[in-house]
């Protein structure tokens, strides 16, 4: 079969793109404008304004972007190939002698290019917006918290200063908890001399209080040093686990690299890596579910949507595109809980998805 761009490719990607376009910029002007008004509440708070706001709904939109795309990309592709189907214009390509199969091509090919640049966009400024985002706001609403591109997070509690080289929001509301990893404590004398300096490799605040992990402190005197080590303490501080979340960041939002590395660093420590985990391989299998997801919708174009309207190819399209994300989480959320290989549960979707597309068209091209 002949896979190179044609005429008629060209006919099924413009149609797509028509359709495409304008849905992914509805999906993402309501998540933006939601994302808008959770902040209006917190409007006021420090020196947050409501231009600061906007600001920080502009950082995030290429992320926003990136994880909407799928979507888009399914309801696009059901809303092109439908509305060649109730015009007749599929029904002339099938007469000219294309298999489904072939048309379904051009529709691939489209797609294929559009992901490879959503991929792009996900590695790279969609994660720098986000960065670029939490600066703003904890530069916004508090003093004492500042985010540092190289240093991580910095935080002060009276005379003790603070500094995680990065801060993660984990589990899922409402049993969500504040981690820092790579935490160094500075605590300070009253005349602003160093009176110790402790370095654990994970900070920890559940239930109300905090916890140290593998903890090396040293004590410094007028002429003496004392150092000690501890597998855990109880940290008696008051610090905010709030005000912390604002300059932490969520493992979806990092970068494949990123992910990678803290993979890397929390199993040298024994740590489970989780949510890292499952955003680490969802990342790798974006392309595929775009891809598969697509492939499984657009038989409806050739079937049941000939006859049907605009409504019922943009509902279709939504229960696939939400549908299939909503296992795919759930998915992942399984493998969490009870320790399954996340390759194996970022697979199973596309995977079941795409056997099922292929028998289909083994037995209809």
């Amino acid at each position: 079969m002949n896979l190179a761009p044609r005429l008629h490719d060209r006919l099924v990607a413009r149609a797509v793109l028509l359709a495409l376009a304008p849905v992914w910029l509805v999906l993402l002007g309501f998540d933006a404008i939601t994302a808008f008004a959770g902040e209006l509440d917190e409007i006021g708070e420090g020196a947050y304004t409501a231009g600061a706001a906007m600001l920080y709904v502009l950082y995030t939109l290429p992320r926003r972007a990136y994880e909407l795309f799928p979507t888009a990309a399914v309801i696009g592709a059901l809303l092109g190939l439908g509305g060649m189907a109730a015009s007749s214009e599929l029904t002339a390509l099938r007469a000219a002698g294309l298999s489904r199969a072939r048309i379904v091509a051009g529709v691939l090919l489209l797609l294929g290019a559009m992901t490879a640049g959503m991929v792009v966009l996900g590695e790279t400024v969609g994660p720098a917006g986000e960065s670029r985002a939490q600066a703003l706001v904890v530069a916004a609403k508090s003093e004492d918290l500042a985010v540092a591109r190289w240093s991580g997070l910095w935080a002060r509690e009276g005379d003790t200063i603070v500094n995680a080289r990065q801060g993660f929001v984990r589990g899922e509301a409402p049993a969500t908890w504040v981690e820092l990893l790579d935490v160094r404590v500075f605590a300070f004398d009253a005349e602003g001399r160093l009176d110790s300096l402790a370095h654990a490799d994970r900070a920890e605040h559940r239930d109300g209080r905090w916890t140290l992990f593998d903890l090396r402190r040293t004590r410094f005197g007028e002429r003496t040093v004392q150092s000690e080590e501890l597998a855990r303490e109880e940290w008696e501080s008051t610090l905010s686990p709030e005000v912390l979340s604002l300059g932490s960041t969520r493992p979806r939002y990092l970068a494949a690299a990123e992910l990678s590395d803290r993979i890397a660093y929390m199993r040298r420590n024994n740590i489970d890596p989780g949510a890292f985990e499952t955003a680490y391989w969802n990342r790798w299998f974006y392309p595929v579910d775009v891809l598969v997801l697509t492939l499984a919708a657009l038989p409806f174009a050739f079937g049941t949507l000939r006859s049907g309207g605009f409504g019922k190819r943009l509902f279709l399209g939504v229960v696939f595109g939400v549908g299939y994300f909503l296992v795919q989480t759930l998915s992942g959320n399984l493998a969490e809980v009870y320790s399954i290989d996340r390759r194996l549960a970022s697979a199973i979707t596309p995977l079941t998805v795409a056997l099922a597309s292929w028998l289909y068209f083994r037995r209809r091209v």
